[in-house]
């Protein structure tokens, strides 16, 4: 797949070997795959943004919105316009918001998407040409050079020195050697679509395209359709109990008032007036504000919604799976320890910037202090075909050009002074035998200033510490090899480096042999810096961390421990050798050598033993994992368009500590959802058992019709959506996710209901039996007593009282309250809702009583705090 050619900047040089950047040289993996999926080779249905009328049936099918749909055909069909008006009103602006964040997150994907198509070279009828990646065909000849993207699978028929990045479909870090083979079922000669090639060149037939290629098989495990969030279940339920419960209210209020003499078609209306009271109307609307505020606080810590029920899922989370390579690590390749016969000595600095120190024993050390390191270093920077590509307007950090592996000695060695372009002009290559998969090492041969050859060899330990290749003592030998043992089982990726000096150059076969052994070098993919605080933060907040990876077991179970995911000693699934869903069930949380379909098995395990699942990844293989989890929380810039259109979440600066704030303001979210239901639930509770209980008191009728839909209006509105709007709670997470079982109104919630709403009930029928009895206007009073106190409610429901967070609450309230009083004084409003003016004796005793509202709701939060994990203060 051809990409633009190499260009050189004028009079541009560094001293790392790059004197430009290829546009092609420096594209990863992901970035390939992404651009391959998104233009290449239709292994995805393209993606046409849904037409308006689909969005808009999407948001009337919630549970809730649907109540209220039948509330408001009710209401219109007993010609109670006013009701019907304000229940459509609320739809019609749930609806709007949802349609409205929708749309601004599928413009926010397209942007991150924005990648052009690519091509391939093939050979057709003799000829070399190049033609778009999805008109290939099986049995094409496809040409592949440095930097090109491998357009579809293939088989290898010629390969020099063709090395290749799989990391996108695989998760291994380090890039794989190709050889030509002789079978077309050899693994060491596939070729997968969405791979990079990093080094070298070669030819291969290509053996499957598009839905039938490797990327093909993975996105066909992503047709099924997402499930519901947690909080769209325990809401659906919440629905479905409301609506059971209105219809039954309507039953016996209806029966009641008949049986005591009342009118027919005044009973009908009160008892439709009584099923609005009991569904909270505002519901829809408070979630869907709550959700869209959350995201866009995520928005700009550079998170995208691409789901407004995403913002709340990640709070219910339990389990956090997430992917290795370009998640919790960099995604880039560091070299970080030094051996020489000397000792070891570690090496400073990240990503593939040229800054860094050199230490031993704790202390820095330069190339006249450390000779035997900068041998080793210069010999590492000689046997190299890597080069550094420096900052620019296309990329403002140092880049790769080449293997990866060889471009982090290249940067070891500018952090030990050595001067890349210097050194190849003072000791020019002649002669080169270039890596391959059998010998396992590379060697090059140089010409010094004195006329002799250098022979630098580099490679596997177990393909350089050998009698055949070394001169070494075999006492030297085997202490080098145990100390590469040690190193590979902490992670590292350990090279082995020998030098020799000749007068002249030997031939091919004796260029390996007789040589100095140097040193060895450790390497590896560096966890993020971030990532160590997200762990142990999602630890803090009782969400359980779970490592699903492609790479090798050592180096999952590396990252796993220096992370904090399992103690040291702990074992670590091979999911080529056990079954990865089982040993998820039984609670292992390092997962190595996992496949596409491994993955989704490890999710549906976890889902299955009742978890709400996280699931973070950038690479293609993290897709069907991604769309199986609960939520799947994308990287916008290092991931691949699969993971991107697979996640609810994407992260656009590929930060993982941002997955912990979403958590906390799904939290929130959460949090404020079910403080609307105890502020609206126990309003609309109380205003029932006025009704119900108020003729046993000697009130006749407690309220008119229309006196609870005023109510209604005024208390579930203006201060009912501020409410959605209450900040976190500062022990948000320091406490364990709710449990994945628990309803909407569990957790001692249905109880506070009943204890809030009896002390309205109280208050309200308190005032109505006194004015009653003493002459006043009680039907006026009892219908201030039951607004005022709720508004009072509202006022103690703060998460912080006694502050000035949110004063949208406070301004909503005094809003409330004044029109609760303009339905007693101005004549227009004592007309429609049947109330007379009261004395302003009388306006504040039923006042002050009222906050008794505010002191009920702070009393019980005393009686039912919020529970703690156990050990935590």
């Amino acid at each position: 797949m051809s990409i633009p050619d190499l260009q050189l900047a004028p009079e541009q040089s560094d001293p790392f070997g790059a004197d430009t950047a290829a546009d092609g040289g420096g594209l990863s993996a992901p970035e390939a795959a992404a651009r391959l999926l998104r233009d290449g080779a239709n292994v995805l249905p393209s993606r046409r943004p849904a037409p308006l009328w689909r969005r808009v049936v999407s948001q009337l099918r919630d549970p809730l919105v649907l109540v209220l749909l039948a509330a408001a055909a009710f209401t219109l069909f007993t010609a109670d316009f006013t009701d019907a008006s304000v229940i459509l009103f609320v739809i019609v602006v749930n609806t709007t918001v949802g349609v409205v964040q929708e749309v601004k997150a599928e413009r926010a994907i397209t942007a991150l998407s924005a990648l052009t198509a690519p091509d391939a070279r093939v050979v057709r009828d003799g000829a070399e040409q190049q033609v778009p990646a999805a008109d290939l065909v099986v049995g094409d000849l496809l040409v592949l050079a440095e930097g090109d993207i491998v357009p579809a699978d293939a088989h290898v028929t010629e390969s020099v020195a063709l090395l290749v990045d799989e990391s996108a479909l695989t998760g291994e870090s380090v890039p794989v050697d190709k050889m030509d083979g002789n079978d077309a079922t050899d693994t060491g000669d596939a070729l997968s679509a969405g791979t990079v090639v990093v080094r070298g060149r070669g030819r291969g037939v290509i053996t499957a395209t598009g839905a039938a290629s490797a990327m093909g098989r993975i996105a066909a495990m992503m047709v099924t359709s997402a499930g519901l969030t947690p909080l769209q279940r325990r809401l659906a339920g919440v629905g479905r109990m409301l609506a059971l419960f209105a219809v039954g209210l309507c039953a016996v209020v209806l029966a009641l008032g008949l049986w005591r003499g009342q009118p027919v078609q005044l009973m009908i209306v009160i008892a439709i007036t009584l099923v609005v009271a009991a569904v909270p109307e505002s519901l829809p609307a408070v979630v869907t504000l709550s959700l869209a505020l959350g995201a866009r606080r995520m928005t700009a810590r550079h998170a995208v919604i691409r789901r407004l029920p995403a913002v709340e899922t990640l709070g219910s989370v339990t389990v956090l799976a997430t992917d290795k390579t370009g998640t919790l690590t960099e995604g880039t390749m560091v070299v970080r320890e030094l051996w020489t016969i000397q000792g070891d000595a570690g090496v400073d600095g990240s990503g593939y910037a040229p800054h860094g120190e050199l230490r031993r024993a704790g202390e820095v050390v330069t190339g006249p202090d450390a000779p035997d390191l900068v041998e080793l270093l210069r010999a590492a920077a000689l046997c190299n075909d890597g080069s550094l590509r420096a900052p620019d307007g296309d990329s403002p950090d140092w880049s790769p050009v080449g293997d990866p592996t060889e471009v982090a000695l290249i940067t070891a060695a500018a952090k030990a002074g050595i001067d890349r372009r210097a050194l190849d002009l003072e000791l020019p290559r002649v002669s080169e035998q270039p890596f391959d998969s059998i010998r396992k090492r590379m060697s090059t041969a140089h010409r010094l200033p004195s006329g002799r050859i250098l022979t630098v060899c580099k490679g596997a330990p177990e393909a350089v510490l050998q009698a055949a290749v070394l001169s070494d003592p075999d006492e030297l030998i085997a202490r080098a090899a145990t100390r590469a043992d040690e190193l590979a089982a902490l992670g590292f990726r350990v090279l082995a480096v020998a030098q020799v000096d000749r007068a002249t150059a030997p031939d091919n076969d004796a260029a390996e042999q007789g040589l100095r052994l140097l040193g060895l070098v450790a390497i590896l993919d560096p966890p993020r810096a971030s990532a160590a605080g997200t762990i142990a933060a999602c630890r803090e907040a009782g969400i359980t961390p779970v490592l699903i990876t492609g790479d090798h077991p050592a180096t999952a179970a590396a990252i796993a421990g220096d992370l904090g995911i399992i103690a040291a000693g702990d074992d670590v699934t091979d999911c080529r050798i056990t079954d990865p869903g089982a040993r998820a069930g039984q609670g292992s949380r390092v997962f190595a050598r996992a496949t596409p379909e491994q993955k989704v098995a490890i999710i549906d395990a976890l889902r299955a033993a009742g978890h709400v699942v996280a699931m973070t990844g950038d690479g293609v293989n993290d897709g069907p994992a991604l769309h199986r989890a609960d939520i799947g929380v994308a990287m916008g810039k290092r991931g691949t368009e699969v993971a991107r259109q697979a996640a609810d979440l994407v992260l656009a600066d590929d930060e993982l500590a941002t997955v912990v704030a979403a958590a906390e303001e799904g939290r929130r979210v959460y949090a404020n959802i079910r403080r609307f239901l105890l502020y609206a639930l126990s309003g609309g509770a109380a205003e029932i058992a006025v009704m119900l209980a108020g003729p046993f008191a000697g009130l006749p009728l407690p309220l008119l019709p229309a006196q609870i839909l005023w109510i209604n209006l005024i208390t579930h509105g203006l201060p009912g959506l501020a409410l959605g709007s209450e900040p976190v709670d500062p022990d948000a997470m320091r406490r364990p996710p709710r449990p994945p079982s628990e309803t909407v109104l569990g957790a001692g919630l249905w109880k506070r209901i009943i204890r809030v709403g009896a002390v309205i009930a109280a208050v309200t029928i308190g005032v109505g039996v006194w004015a009653h009895a003493t002459d006043r206007p009680w039907q006026t009073l009892t219908f201030l007593a039951l607004g005022a106190t709720q508004l009072a409610v509202a006022l103690g429901s703060r998460a912080r009282p006694g502050t000035r967070a949110n004063p949208m609450l406070l301004a909503a309230v005094g809003v409330a309250f004044i029109l609760q009083l303009a339905g007693l004084y101005l004549p227009f409003l004592q007309d429609l809702l049947g109330t007379e003016p009261p004395a302003l004796a009388d306006l504040l005793i039923v006042g002050a009583v009222s906050s008794l509202g505010y002191a009920a709701i702070r009393l019980d939060r005393l009686i039912h705090p919020a529970k703690r994990p156990a050990g935590r203060s």
